[in-house]
């Protein structure tokens, strides 16, 4: 295929320049339209049928470019939008894509506006007009916040590849499974008072640290009941990540939240997760009506495993020689497969993902073409 859209360098410089920060505050959530358009029109170029889709009731949009037609084939997907970031931390700017010491910084560069660079470029660079299978390129959005990109792709399309990829940083490592992640909010409404009569309030730090105490006995009661073994870290766990209440020290505390999250191994469902929070916490509801507040934070996701009866992932570690792994961070894998069944592969590193000057290592540039030309050759030939 003679290319006709812009070098490897400048495509990543065309996507990292677009800002599509998702964030549950609505004075920082950005919209992605126009990263969309652009890409739509790369893939436009290039022949293939791209379709736009608006999730509803939100400014987001995801991008379906496919090539080809028939059963099966092979589906790259990514995401669009990227985290906030703090300017304060960030020694360059994050918009525009600077080289420097054999790596490649900017938003979004592994996490993961990158990959799409590399599909374009092997794309514009490998003739496909004979292939015999489909190739889909699927661009979604919200990913970082509650994914409802896609979510609401596999509600609305009636394509059945034979594998999906999703390239989020792995290091060129193939994910096979995942944990997932489910967090929550406590508010503990007690009555205000002076300090000195404390028998005239209701002191919810101190109905918090019973809630602690019980909760603390689920983390235990998690490690000891679910394990498994392909994770480094294998078993749930559980992080208190922000705790406040109090405003005056001569006041009795009237309001105390706490926010939590687990992390679920799977073989350990979201549902699962909510029973066992509730029947901790029954005790101390019925001690105390009406006081105790508890909520789900975000959109939780669920864990996932790469169905073990399946010859594709064998196809994919011959191919290109890779070796399954498990990591502890969350995809949009666990959606995807209700299409078909889903892997994670792709340039950089998850410790670059969300931190300060993120960037690529270009010792990851020649080898990621190289697996992605295999794949096309592997599913759509």
């Amino acid at each position: 295929m003679i290319r006709k859209i812009p070098s490897f360098i400048k495509i990543y410089e065309s996507l990292i320049k677009i800002p599509t920060i998702s964030s549950q505050d609505k004075k920082l959530d950005q919209s992605n339209k126009i990263l969309i358009d652009l890409l739509s029109n790369y893939f436009s170029e290039l022949k293939f049928t791209v379709k736009i889709q608006n999730i509803p009731n939100t400014k987001k949009f995801n991008m379906l470019a496919s090539f080809g037609n028939g059963k099966g084939g092979l589906l790259l997907s990514g995401h669009t939008d990227t985290v906030d970031f703090d300017a304060n931390l960030w020694t360059k700017d994050p918009f525009k894509l600077t080289e420097k010491n054999n790596k490649l910084y900017g938003l979004g560069a592994v996490d993961m506006k990158g990959f799409f660079a590399f599909i374009l470029d092997v794309l514009s660079t490998k003739s496909i007009k004979k292939i015999k299978k489909p190739i889909y390129v699927l661009a979604t959005a919200n990913e970082e916040t509650d994914m409802s990109g896609a979510r609401y792709f596999i509600k609305s399309t009636n394509i059945k590849p034979d594998c999906i990829v999703i390239g989020e940083p792995t290091s060129l490592q193939l994910v096979k499974a995942h944990k997932g992640h489910i967090s929550y909010s406590i508010d503990v409404i007690g009555k205000t008072g002076h300090s000195s009569s404390p028998s005239n309030g209701i002191n919810s730090i101190e109905i918090m640290y019973l809630i602690i105490k019980k909760l603390l006995k689920l983390k235990v009661y998690l490690r000891k009941k679910y394990f498994h073994k392909e994770f480094s870290i294998s078993y749930p766990t559980m992080n208190f990540s922000s705790i406040n209440g109090g405003n005056a020290i001569n006041r009795i505390c009237a309001l105390c939240n706490l926010k939590f999250e687990i992390r679920p191994i799977p073989g350990l469902t979201l549902t699962q997760i909510e029973i066992l929070v509730q029947e901790v916490l029954q005790k101390i509801f019925k001690k105390w009506p009406n006081r105790i507040f508890l909520k789900n934070l975000f959109f939780s996701v669920p864990p996932y495993e790469f169905p073990k009866e399946s010859k594709i992932i064998k196809k994919i570690e011959n191919s290109c020689q890779l070796t399954p792994i498990t990591a502890n961070y969350c995809t949009e894998a666990p959606f995807l497969e209700k299409i078909a069944p889903t892997l994670i592969l792709g340039p950089g590193s998850i410790e670059q993902a969300h931190h300060a000057d993120e960037y690529l290592d270009c010792s990851f540039i020649k080898p990621t073409k190289n697996i992605i030309k295999t794949l096309i050759k592997k599913f759509c030939y």
